[in-house]
């Protein structure tokens, strides 16, 4: 059966349950990544799209196990980016060609809601409308939701990190996977282009966990998703964990793209973390979108969620060229397009 589903020219329609589980098993690396590539040719082209990254803020009130910067890190050097500095790189990210940014951070009390939509307000003013915003800054009430969306968000990421609610539960102090569901549902009802994803290699996980991961994703139909592998920070809870290999990850991404063959999928940082092909590996395998940091260099070293992260003492708009020379070998280039979901392009039309 896995043979005949390789053979089988699938096009631009999402496999089956049944079929991914098939791959997931028993389909070689090698032929699961072309597989990958070939429909995310098929669906994206050649583009890889551009988000600028943001990371306004590195406090947080969670205190997830493998974060580091959870709240009971006491060695965590906290900050918070004032707006004026956030909009200057916004500006600098534009004038690069950037027209769409993330503007990413901890569960910050001190960011309250008409701070986050005067940062979203100003931003649309500044790129004369022309920018997509995608926020990443945790969980949040309805009505707040709801007004991110009104201020001229047009994006949302909240990663559920696991599909196992008790594994959830555990890495997550106590707070539900149901909880965080409701969340992606609030957000979509905001009117928001949704994403979300998981992480890779936790302790705890099983096969059957990383497959119903994938399976989640589908379900959600996710207009972002992504996969991260987990990389055990020294100051958790987690330390000692072992690391896995990031080939586990690359066939993660293959997987998505076959499941949700129209989402944009990123090529994680943390995959360029643990090798330094990781990246392109995770774009030979269906990933589209790349995420340079364009946040400032005085605090990129202050935000780090797992160890060794790539690209701290360089710009990210600088990266902007390097990146390009990385996608040639692959037969891909960059998109500084505002990379809309395709439905949403088609709802335009």
């Amino acid at each position: 059966m896995t043979e005949k589903i390789i053979k089988t020219n699938h096009g631009p329609s999402p496999l089956t349950a049944e079929e991914l589980t098939e791959l997931f098993y028993n389909a070689p690396s090698e032929e699961l990544s072309a597989m990958g590539k070939n429909v995310c040719t098929e669906v994206h082209g050649k583009d890889v799209l551009l988000r600028g990254l943001l990371e306004y803020t590195n406090y947080c009130v969670s205190n997830c196990l493998y974060c580091g910067i959870r709240r009971d890190n006491p060695n965590v050097h906290r900050y918070r980016i004032e707006e004026a500095m956030l909009l200057e790189a916004v500006q600098a990210g534009f004038d690069r060609g950037l027209r769409s940014f993330v503007i990413q951070g901890g569960e910050d009390p001190s960011y309250p809601i008409e701070r986050v939509c005067g940062l979203i307000e100003a931003i649309k003013i500044q790129t004369r409308g022309e920018a997509a915003v995608t926020l990443s800054c945790g969980m949040r009430s309805r009505e707040e939701y709801r007004a991110m969306a009104q201020a001229g968000a047009s994006r949302y990421l909240l990663r559920f990190e696991t599909s196992d609610p008790e594994l959830h539960a555990y890495l997550r102090d106590g707070k539900t996977l149901k909880d965080r569901l409701q969340a992606l549902e609030d957000i979509r009802a905001a009117g928001f282009q949704t994403g979300s994803g998981f992480m890779l290699g936790l302790p705890g996980e099983t096969e059957k966990t990383r497959l119903e991961n994938i399976l989640l994703c589908q379900k959600l139909e996710l207009d972002m998703v992504g996969i991260g592998p987990f990389i055990p920070h020294p100051e958790t809870p987690l330390k000692n964990v072992e690391q896995q290999p990031i080939e586990d990850s690359i066939r993660g991404v293959a997987l998505l793209r076959l499941a949700l063959p129209e989402s944009h999928i990123p090529a994680t940082t943390a995959a360029g973390t643990l090798q330094p092909d990781g990246r392109e590996k995770m774009i030979d395998a269906g990933a589209n979108v790349l995420m340079p940091n364009i946040t400032q260099t005085d605090f990129k070293k202050d935000y780090l969620l797992y160890p060794g992260k790539i690209c701290l003492d360089e710009s990210g708009i600088q990266c902007i060229g390097c990146l390009s020379s990385r996608l040639a070998p692959l037969d891909r280039v960059l998109s500084f397009d505002k990379g809309d979901a395709p439905r949403i392009a088609r709802m335009r039309k």
